[in-house]
């Protein structure tokens, strides 16, 4: 019912200065050197919201906060906050809320919930449209009059609205205001605004996501002692997952501790090992041989007493079983976190974003490589916000999900963008692409950075035609880069500039809000000079916006298309909608279509004899007004 949209870390650990970063839609994923300040970063996330109820999971001042801040901040005697997380209201809840406060009675889907040291939230004010309030319940109430409407809108308390109801004699006046007195009861005491407080305490808070923080010392141990586990004498960490099991097998300890038989206990054990272990093998390609067992062990004193009982938790591989913790650690923490995650399976009713810290630590690249295909899959149905310093574990044509995490003098840092300052937190992104990637990357000192293949193409053919021509096209020292998307062209520059490498952007004019924020980031702190950054539109006179094909005169850009496409009527000039400039737009509104394949017109170059009279007087020069200018900044 609700997305997490933005994290923004107040005063957390290793964290000493605000640092905010966007989470995306699906996975997210934090890279950065150990102790850099990546699991920190999680925690204070799980610490807002934790789905159950746990003492790790509770803010403390003591171990949270900033050690070298600490002692001022106690002086200070202020209460201090620790998280921020913007959320976003999806349209399943939006129309849950206008059922009961009116239709667009919200003026905005988003809001911020505060975590405070001190257990407390303090939540954004959703503005609310009191007019509409008015108008949608006096309507729905037969009492509706403009008079009554202005004065309904006003009220902001119970005791106002008392105060109003007592100004009517009428009882279906004071029958039908008094019906909306649970909307003024503010039961928080915010100091204004009774209706956003009965959003945020009817509605938000109930559906707010709830987190899961899952890491290595999760990992089920070998043999679970039933009396510790009753007693809460284990490990920690242990006895959580030991105690997700049994909550998941439906198992009584207390039960099974007076029992003198366990079959019964063995089977609800194993018929869940079998729905874990289903889920497993659908991503574990490693062994698919391997197979849990379980045992119940009863140890005795001297005097054959029964004095513990022991689950005896092994890994069969054809015929031979090992204790847990002796088989493979990637293994083990793959199976304890299904463990984990069909427990939360069960809670039908909430939302949950995963938070997993270093997964996959422990497994072979191609291991890590089924367990992105695992995230994939889950991502489908859960926010995912994980770390690493493993390339395996980010994906390559997925880099836009990249946030980077690393550790200046005074405060840990989380950018956005890719930064270039640290190589080594650089390193596994540049190792992500591949090696046969990075050979094409970085072969030249002097790069072009384009949106896609396509463009590469048409560069490539425009500037030898015009070259042929003896006119100026692009150098020979400059390569030509696709980058394979405007929203991946941010994360080529830092790691272009990470190799110390000389970088030009040549691209589309911005459709996508998020391509130009990270964009103008990486400009404001300098990482790329504004001059080498250069738009279409820039060559083309009264455009305001344009596409790299708008560089061909219309004609020119048409007879490509229709070269390309013979699943469509030949589209002539005059068929152009003319209050559009883009030739992409109006070709995809002449076929009827969102979009088509830009390669096919571009390569259809390839295919055609190219000399003088090709293209048009118009489209020479405009590409060579480019090359020109491309060939400058370099200079």
């Amino acid at each position: 019912m609700m997305k997490l949209r933005k994290v923004e870390i107040l005063k957390y650990k290793s964290y000493t200065e605000k640092q905010d970063f966007e989470v995306e839609e699906d996975i997210t994923i934090l890279v950065g050197m150990n102790e850099s300040g990546k699991t920190a970063a999680l925690e204070a996330i799980a610490k807002t919201n934790y789905f159950q109820d746990d003492d790790d999971f509770k803010f403390n001042i003591t171990h949270d906060y900033p050690r070298r801040e600490k002692k001022k901040m106690e002086k200070s005697d202020v209460k201090p906050d620790a998280i921020v997380c913007t959320y976003e209201i999806e349209e399943e809840l939006v129309k849950l809320i206008e059922e009961e406060l009116g239709i667009e009675t919200l003026k905005t889907n988003s809001f911020d919930c505060t975590k405070k040291y001190s257990s407390g939230s303090r939540w954004s004010l959703m503005p609310i449209d009191h007019n509409k309030f008015a108008e949608f319940h006096t309507s729905n109430l037969g009492i509706a009059s403009k008079s009554l409407n202005e004065k309904l809108a006003k009220v902001q308390s119970e005791e106002e609205l008392n105060q109003l109801i007592e100004n009517f004699e009428e009882n279906k006046y004071k029958e039908g205001l008094a019906s909306l007195k649970k909307f003024y009861e503010n039961k928080w005491g915010w100091s204004s605004d009774a209706l956003s407080e009965y959003v945020a305490r009817v509605f938000l808070k109930p559906n707010l996501p709830k987190f899961l923080y899952y890491d290595e010392y999760f990992a089920l141990p070998s043999r679970i002692s039933i009396e510790k586990l009753e007693n809460k004498a284990l490990d920690d960490s242990e006895q959580k997952t030991a105690k997700a099991l049994f909550d998941l097998a439906e198992i009584d300890t207390s039960e099974l501790i007076q029992s003198n038989d366990f079959e019964d206990f063995i089977a609800e054990l194993e018929a869940t090992e079998a729905i874990i272990s289903e889920e497993l093998f659908k991503y574990w390609k490693t062994n698919k041989n391997l197979g849990i067992t379980f045992q119940i062990d009863s140890v005795k004193d001297s005097q054959n007493r029964v004095i513990e009982h022991v689950l005896d938790i092994r890994v069969k591989n054809k015929g031979v079983s090992l204790p847990l913790k002796n088989r493979s650690k990637g293994f083990n923490w793959f199976f304890s976190f299904l463990v984990w995650f069909k427990k939360i399976q069960e809670d039908a009713d909430s939302q949950y974003v995963l938070l997993l810290d270093e997964p996959g630590l422990n497994l072979h690249a191609s291991a890590q490589a089924d367990l992105l295909r695992f995230l994939e899959d889950l991502s489908g149905d859960y926010q995912i916000i994980y770390t690493t310093h493993s390339p395996f574990m980010i994906p390559s044509n997925s880099l836009e999900r990249v946030r980077t995490v690393f550790e200046e003098e005074k405060t840990s840092v989380i950018s956005n963008s890719v930064q270039e300052k640290d190589p080594n937190t650089l390193f596994p992104l540049q190792a992500a692409l591949g090696y046969d990637i990075a050979q094409n990357l970085f072969v030249s000192n002097k790069n072009l950075l384009v949106e896609g293949v396509s463009d590469l193409i048409i560069l490539t053919a425009l500037s030898g035609l015009l070259e042929s021509l003896g006119r100026q096209g692009l150098r020979d020292d400059i390569t030509i880069v696709p980058t394979g998307g405007l929203e991946k062209v941010a994360t080529f520059i830092s790691l272009l500039r990470g190799s110390q490498l000389e970088i030009v952007c040549l691209l589309d004019s911005y459709n996508d809000v998020k391509a130009r924020v990270k964009m103008e980031s990486l400009i404001s702190e300098k990482i790329i000079h504004q001059s080498k950054v250069r738009f279409v539109h820039e060559f083309i006179d009264t455009y305001d916006k344009a596409d790299l094909e708008d560089l061909f005169e219309k004609k020119d850009y048409l007879h490509l298309f229709n070269l390309a496409f013979n699943e469509y009527e030949n589209i002539d000039i005059s068929q152009l909608n003319p209050n559009i400039d883009r030739i992409i737009l109006q070709i995809n509104k002449v076929i009827e279509k969102n979009r088509f394949n830009h390669f096919r017109p571009a390569n259809a170059i390839a295919k055609i004899s190219t000399d003088e009279g090709t293209f048009s007087e118009v489209t020479l020069q405009n590409f060579e007004n480019v090359f020109k200018e491309v060939n400058s900044l370099f200079d």
